[in-house]
């Protein structure tokens, strides 16, 4: 399987059941496209998240048949098959894969059939996001990388906004390409720029730009080493 990023706004996600999995999945989808959650029964969190997100929770417990006639109504871009019927989320996927959906069966692991998703442990700060998939080996290493880098990436949101700031300064004062690359390298590696996002007190912009501006020169680049020091 290859990682893809894929933008579901606008679209509709269609999940199969409302347990605790359903709930985790809807989690992460809420807050991204139209969200509609099938099943007889919800956990408390889904029904709170129905109070406050564009989630509609619909009560049913479709058989096979059922599955069918939900996605013919609702067309979906991705179907989550997240029930505790076997039965049920095969005919979810089967009705998916019928349709060129894509789809996420949440109670088989290891080989998918082609169309299939899963759905990764994410760090996000800001515009950034890390994705951890274990190819549903070990959520629970899943779990324990995501904390992990969740601590080393705090900052790294802003950051982005930063450097795709100077990046445009950078290409309306006309440095070179290659300028600009070193440029933004350095800012990237500073230790200080890093400091100044984590601990506060400093300005992060300002240590930014300042890392920058020593990089550059009026002919394009001054070389500067990994930890954004001028070489010699």
């Amino acid at each position: 399987m290859i990682p893809l990023v894929h933008d579901l706004s606008g679209e509709t996600v269609l999940v199969f059941g409302g347990g605790n999995v359903a709930t985790r999945k809807a989690k992460r989808f809420v807050s991204e496209a139209r969200l509609i959650v099938v099943s007889p029964t919800f956990t408390d969190e889904l029904r709170s998240l129905a109070e406050d997100r564009s989630l509609e929770l619909v009560r049913d417990a479709p058989d096979p048949d059922g599955v069918r006639e939900l996605v013919d109504r609702i067309s979906p871009a991705l179907i989550v098959a997240a029930t505790d019927d076997p039965a049920v989320n095969a005919a979810a996927e089967a009705e998916a894969h019928e349709r060129g959906v894509l789809v996420n069966r949440t109670d088989v692991s290891g080989a998918r059939d082609s169309g299939s998703v899963v759905v990764p442990a994410t760090v996000e700060d800001g515009p950034v996001t890390v994705a951890i998939t274990t190819g549903a080996n070990s959520p629970a290493l899943a779990r324990h990388l995501r904390e992990r880098i969740e601590a080393e990436i705090e900052g790294a949101g802003e950051l982005a906004r930063i450097t795709g700031d100077l990046r445009a300064e950078l290409a309306e004062r006309e440095v070179p390409p290659e300028g600009r690359r070193e440029a933004l390298r350095a800012v990237v590696r500073s230790p200080d720029v890093w400091k100044a996002l984590q601990v506060g007190g400093a300005n992060p912009r300002q240590t930014a730009r300042r890392v920058a501006e020593g990089t550059c020169t009026d002919d394009g680049i001054e070389r500067r080493t990994d930890d954004g020091t001028r070489k010699s």
